[in-house]
């Protein structure tokens, strides 16, 4: 039995290396974003921080219900439903589309509800500035995830870590030129940010679009053919899947968004620190976030193919491998936090001096809890393949909002803790959502396997 396992890492790492270098080009992009923002003054990075986790809050949900076409489009593929496959496709550029407006219009929205949170002025005035244009990015954004999660379920995931390569490069150059008002430009600041994330989404989404048209890999799939007419049944599976996929990255990213509130209220110095060492951490964690994806997609797969056994070993691979990479990132978080930091801010700098001590004190924080992280995420990547959502949304919910919230207001303001106390509070959180959902997939496994087949998804099709 040994080499099933070994055979089955070997796909899922066939598949999740490009996956994860997509991963870490969508991070390099918030990178330089952040980056960016430093260069202009730390009031821009820490009202620019604010906007980036309203950013975050509002679109991850988008991002969540997209997911779910992925892990339809696997499960279809496994059961060789090829029509079913590609109505699913275009029902999810259709949600996208409708969701993007939606978000867009909260987004413009938010600057009153920042206020009442207890947001200061000034960095509520620079996240408007920043979300003036960053919305436009929405529509290219989740056409692009909808069409990552088509492309991968077929198991050609190369062609998106290419795009991603290209649009990270194009972020960086034009953002840059902005900022710098190269060539001639103006100096845009934070709306020039937001402008230029918009235009590499929309070109990204654009570019894939051309490779599945032209490609001959895709000839099976017509996803422009009726496109113009969606199939209500397939509009009506993906939301019933990726709704509670999206409910929890709501809850999740809620969990941080919550946390940068707090740092809200404490100061700019706490939430520039915070938003610094998130992006460390966030940077470590497209590892086992590509992983998961891939987890998922082999889990659909074989779960598709009615062959749980196989979806088990991929379950059980994915979240012991995962495990041990973030160990990794836990040790370099511990030793070496001043170096990190220091490809961010320029520790020579004594305007700086305050933020990157507080985030040194936060990166050691999560040397603890990057291992939770990265093995709840992975776990749930397990059970998503199996078409359970409500399973993860309801885990996440108590571990991240009735345990990790509470804990990260008690540990920062009643018991003192300030910025550092958010931080642990939000490692029990992980912590707890890492044990539940490695234990949810074992116990879900154990009663599918132990289930007659005819109650069964097996191949997991409704009429689409």
């Amino acid at each position: 039995m040994q080499a099933v396992p070994s055979k089955e890492l070997k796909a899922l790492l066939r598949l999740a290396g490009p996956l994860i270098a997509s991963q870490l080009a969508h991070m390099l992009m918030l990178l330089t974003d952040t980056l960016m923002m430093a260069r202009i003054s730390p009031q821009a990075l820490a009202g620019g921080g604010l906007g980036a986790a309203s950013y975050s809050f509002v679109s991850i949900f988008c991002l969540g219900v997209i997911a779910a076409v992925g892990t339809l489009v696997a499960i279809r593929k496994g059961s060789g439903d090829t029509e079913g496959a590609t109505r699913l496709t275009q029902a999810g550029l259709w949600l996208g589309w409708v969701m993007a407006l939606v978000a867009a219009l909260v987004l413009w929205n938010l600057s009153p509800v920042l206020l009442l949170l207890g947001q200061t002025p000034d960095n509520v005035k620079a996240a408007s500035q920043f979300l003036l244009l960053l919305p436009f990015a929405l529509p290219g954004y989740l056409t692009f995830m909808a069409l990552r999660g088509f492309t991968s379920a077929l198991g050609r995931s190369a062609p998106v870590m290419v795009i991603s390569l290209v649009g990270t490069v194009l972020n960086f150059l034009l953002n840059y030129a902005l900022i710098e008002g190269l060539f001639g430009l103006p100096k845009l600041g934070l709306v020039g940010i937001g402008l230029v994330t918009a235009i590499v989404a929309t070109g990204m989404a654009v570019a894939l679009a051309l490779h599945i048209h032209w490609h001959p890999a895709y000839d099976a799939y017509a996803i422009r053919h009726r496109l113009s007419r969606p199939s209500w049944p397939a509009l009506s599976e993906l939301w019933r899947l990726g709704l509670p996929i999206g409910g929890t990255y709501t809850v999740e990213v809620g969990l941080f968004a919550f946390a940068a509130l707090c740092m809200g209220t404490m100061g700019s110095t706490e939430l520039a620190a915070h938003q610094i060492a998130l992006q460390i951490v966030s940077t470590a964690f497209m590892i086992p976030a590509g992983l998961s994806y891939a987890v998922t997609m082999r889990v659909g797969l074989h779960f598709g193919a009615d062959n749980l056994l196989a979806a088990r070993h991929a379950g059980r691979v994915g979240i012991g491998f995962g495990a041990s990479l973030m160990l990794a990132f836990a040790v370099l978080f511990w030793l070496l936090p001043e170096a990190l930091i220091g490809l961010f801010l320029d520790q020579g700098d004594p305007a700086f001096a305050e933020v990157i001590q507080l985030a040194v004190s936060l990166l050691m924080v999560a040397a603890w809890f990057e291992l939770f992280d990265g093995t709840q995420t992975i776990a749930m990547g397990s059970i998503r393949g199996l078409k359970d959502a409500k399973t993860t949304f309801l885990i996440g919910f108590v571990c991240y909002w009735l345990i990790g919230a509470p804990a990260a207001w008690l540990f920062a303001f009643p018991l003192d803790g300030g910025a550092v106390g958010v931080w642990w509070g939000l490692a029990l959180g992980l912590a707890c959502a890492a044990i539940c959902l490695t234990l949810a997939f074992e116990w879900r496994m154990k009663r599918m396997l132990g289930a007659p087949v005819e109650t069964r998804l097996g191949r997991g099709a409704d009429t689409v």
